[in-house]
């Protein structure tokens, strides 16, 4: 990783839920700032949605120093009227706070899962106990939108410590 520390907005994208993480990492230190869900109603339009979704995610990004933001990427949907407005939601959420450099890092289901827990069929309820542990939480994090951006944070996090022994590395050689 690059010096100083690293503040990490991990991503859940969703049109009716968005979950967010927010954690620092300094060295091996990993410390979670905050985390929670963003709900937009259910029979609101779908302009004023997404605007829901921009704003408190653009108040999220100027309350943190964020330096990196990794979201969840779209692996699968139910139907195509669920991933599209899926796919409205990531590109809300990507404009809302991917700016001023902000490194930015998209990750599958399944290499969250095997980064946080080790397996990568791992259920919801093994995701938020791995995500307690590691950032020393009294409580699993719910709902399970917040824990699985926590874990896409930490996912995240894990590999820019793979990318700078790799860095490291290859300097030396």
């Amino acid at each position: 990783m690059s010096d100083g520390p690293r503040v990490i907005l991990g991503v859940d994208p969703g049109i009716a839920r968005l979950g967010y993480g927010v954690i620092r990492v300094e060295g091996n230190a990993l410390k979670h700032l905050e985390y929670g869900c963003v709900e937009t109603p259910a029979h609101t339009e779908m302009p004023d949605r997404l605007r829901m979704l921009y704003e408190e995610l653009t108040e999220l990004v100027d309350q943190f120093p964020i330096t990196d933001v990794a979201m969840e990427s779209l692996f699968h949907a139910r139907n195509v009227t669920t991933a599209v407005s899926v796919g409205q939601a990531r590109g809300v959420a990507m404009l809302a706070t991917v700016r001023r450099g902000t490194a930015y890092a998209e990750y599958t289901p399944t290499t969250v899962k095997q980064t946080v827990t080790g397996y990568g069929r791992a259920t919801k309820r093994q995701i938020q106990e791995m995500v307690r542990l590691l950032l020393s939480l009294p409580h699993l994090p719910t709902p399970d939108d917040a824990a699985d951006a926590l874990a896409v944070a930490l996912c995240h996090s894990r590999n820019l410590a793979i990318r700078s022994l790799v860095d490291q590395a290859i300097a030396r050689a």
